[in-house]
């Protein structure tokens, strides 16, 4: 038997509200997307891509980057194993498999935005996860998330909004077990995308790159050649 996430109805749910905390720590963490209410796959938040949620207590909204991904089986015994079917094979004959497995994934904590005078501390999450703070800090705040707040896919806004200064850049290059120099690769590329290919803006990521990096050329020649505006 399927043992789901409490969640709304597909109807009811914001659209950008993806997955829910299941493991919280101080500078990142677990998450388990909502299942879809069709046959498919729990949607995978891509590499380097940006999400957000909330601490309740004090208001504070939780910016992070997704560095690692996984579908499993929901029981931890069992591995999946090869069926040698289609996707439409499987909904057809075994439609049962979506049912056992679950997405997760891991965010690092880049930064937050305290609430707004408007929103008295509540945080007003449902009704601002798409906001544009005015105040944005790029440290890591005094508290993360709580187990099963919702996390929410920012919009393009948010993270231009967020990336104007360049001070995430070194969380990201100190993230413990991640691809590191892959991670900030994917983070310039997505945010080069979103500014619609903005150059200064990117050559004064590069810039930032290079001083953090500064001991090490190889690195950040790397970096910069995966980044291939």
């Amino acid at each position: 038997m399927r043992l789901s996430l409490p969640q709304l109805e597909r109807d009811s749910r914001h659209p950008h509200h993806i997955a829910e905390v299941i493991e919280t720590a101080t500078t990142e963490f677990l998450a388990q997307c909502l299942e879809p209410d069709d046959l498919s796959f729990p949607m995978m938040p891509p590499f380097g891509s940006w999400v957000t949620s909330w601490d309740e207590e004090s208001g504070n909204q939780i910016y992070a980057v997704v560095y690692y991904a996984t579908t499993t089986p929901i029981d931890s015994v069992h591995r999946a194993r090869a069926l040698g079917l289609s996707i439409d094979e499987l909904r057809e004959q075994q439609p049962q498999i979506f049912a056992m497995l679950k997405t997760e994934f891991r965010a690092a904590i880049a930064g937050f935005a305290p609430p707004d005078d408007a929103d008295n501390g509540t945080g007003q999450k449902i009704a601002t996860a798409t906001r544009q703070p005015s105040r944005i800090y790029q440290y890591i705040p005094p508290r993360p998330p709580q187990i099963h707040q919702g996390v929410y896919r920012c919009i393009p806004e948010q993270i231009v909004h967020f990336t104007e200064r360049f001070d995430f850049l070194r969380t990201l290059l100190q993230v413990p077990g991640a691809p590191v120099d892959a991670l900030t690769a994917a983070t310039i590329r997505e945010i080069y995308q979103l500014r619609q290919y903005d150059r200064p803006w990117l050559v004064e990521a590069g810039r930032t790159l290079s001083i953090l990096l500064r001991d090490d050329y190889d690195r950040l020649r790397l970096i910069l050649n995966q980044i291939h505006p």
